[in-house]
């Protein structure tokens, strides 16, 4: 096992409340196999058999919380965002299914994709800088839907929202707000898409005092005269225009838009369906982003941007229209857990064992996406940021087929584009950055390479 990944797995879970330290230890070891080999095989990860058998006796023991697992990590997560000594550090929320579609027959599992498949859903808040460096997660919530109760539910909108699904929205922003209270400099601002627009996180928001900022799904009512939300954002004057990049998606290309800036403050009025509840009405502040002559073919950009944070100039609007594009980082990472670290390819026989694995590869995946973004955000900084001195200096070796060292540290972006061409990466376009899936390949092949100069040099000293 590469020294480094082990100290890195040691920082990560040595806090871990287990309720023996030497299941501390297996944990440790456990995360520091799947963050050398993430889309290895457990047996391929733990190398010997004594390991392998070691491992699967770890996922099977049901004194491991996957809670408590997540929990070390969740408190270094809160350490780096008190490192970064940022003003803002955004809780940005996704949620994304699991298929198991492979292995059926896992038991205590429910169902995805209209009871189709089985699977698990799960939201993950993710706490990221400004710049899209993802700091590690801050929440993750993991549950399954029965296929016998699956849409049969008629009196969904009469049930209170503890009930629903959409509490998962609320209960981050609880994590979310106990997270503040150890922030003295930074504030947190929860980020969401339009699923997030539901009038009980506003007023959740409010009785807080955590500041929230929601793609807008609905023309709600509002206590001004146009009566609707999207009325009275029309009526309001255009304030300017921001370029924003779009991220690649699917099928997608990545591009460039230009929008117009509206943004006012309202009034929302609580949902007709709950006017017997007297509910009050919750101030936000509106901001409508619009592409309005997008190019052929092209699906026009409209973001409506509901917050609680103050937003009074058009400067303040677009760094909230910036806020938001920073959501799709908890796309990515959701990608990296289940393309990277292959988690719907894992099998396992009972579910808790499953979420277990599923908390380790949570933090592994949080790892590669952290190198795939942090080197684009400061690809000038030393690679040693990342990397120690024998794995960059391996790296260098291996790369260049040579004992000679450069009396200069690596580049981050240099250091990040050799890796990634160790998983296949081109690098034809030099303005094009690697991805997270040559980056997770090139990291599995690192660790064997570091491994093997640690050996040669220790070698070469003793001759």
């Amino acid at each position: 096992m590469d020294a480094t990944v082990a100290q890195w797995a040691r920082a990560e879970l040595s806090t871990a409340s287990l309720g023996d330290a030497r299941r501390t230890e297996r944990a440790i070891t456990v995360l520091a196999q799947r963050a050398a080999a993430p889309t290895a095989s457990l047996p391929q990860g733990a190398g010997t058999e004594a390991d392998t058998e070691a491992t699967y006796r770890f996922f099977d023991n049901n004194a491991v919380e996957p809670a408590a697992l997540l929990a070390a990590h969740q408190r270094r997560t809160r350490e780096r965002v008190v490192e970064a000594e940022e003003a803002i550090v955004l809780a940005v929320q996704d949620t994304t299914k699991l298929d198991f579609s492979h292995h059926p027959e896992i038991e205590g599992m429910g169902v995805v994709n209209n009871g189709k498949n089985p699977g698990l859903l799960m939201h993950t808040t993710l706490a990221v800088t400004p710049q899209r460096v993802p700091l590690g997660v801050l929440d993750q919530q993991i549950w399954t839907r029965s296929a016998e109760t699956l849409g049969k539910k008629s009196d969904h909108h009469l049930r209170p929202i503890s009930e629903k699904e959409s509490q998962k929205w609320l209960t981050s922003l609880d994590v979310t707000r106990a997270a503040q209270a150890g922030l003295a400099k930074t504030r947190l601002v929860s980020v969401g898409d339009r699923e997030a627009d539901i009038y009980d996180l506003f007023s959740h928001a409010h009785t807080l005092s955590q500041d929230v900022l929601v793609r807008g799904a609905w023309n709600r009512r509002v206590d001004q005269a146009e009566g609707s939300l999207w009325a009275f954002l029309d009526a309001q004057a255009v304030a300017g225009a921001v370029t924003i990049s779009t991220p690649r998606h699917e099928q997608t290309p990545s591009r460039t838009a230009i929008l117009t800036v509206r943004f006012t403050s309202v009034s929302l009025r609580p949902p007709k369906s709950r006017q017997q509840e007297h509910l009050p009405t919750v101030r936000v502040w509106a901001i409508l982003a619009r592409e309005e002559s997008p190019a052929p073919g092209v699906t026009p950009i409209r973001w409506l941007l509901l917050t609680t944070v103050s937003t009074t100039t058009l400067e303040q609007a677009c760094e909230r229209i910036g806020w938001y594009a920073c959501r799709w980082v908890a796309e990515m990472y959701h990608k990296v857990l289940k393309s990277g670290c292959r988690i719907e390819r894992r099998q396992f026989d009972d579910l808790e064992n499953l979420k277990r694995y599923l908390a380790m590869d949570s933090i592994v995946a949080w790892r590669v996406l952290y190198l795939t973004l942090q080197g684009r955000q400061t690809p000038s900084v030393p690679c040693t940021v990342f990397l120690e001195p024998i794995e960059w200096q391996a790296l260098y070796a291996f790369r260049f087929k040579t004992r000679t060292l450069p009396t200069t540290v690596p580049t981050l972006d240099e250091a990040m584009r050799w890796i990634a061409r160790l998983g296949g990466y081109t690098d034809r376009r030099k303005n094009a950055h690697p991805g997270t899936t040559v980056l997770w390949r090139g990291l599995s092949r690192l660790y064997d390479i570091a491994s093997a100069w640690q050996v040669f040099t220790s070698f070469e000293q003793k001759r």
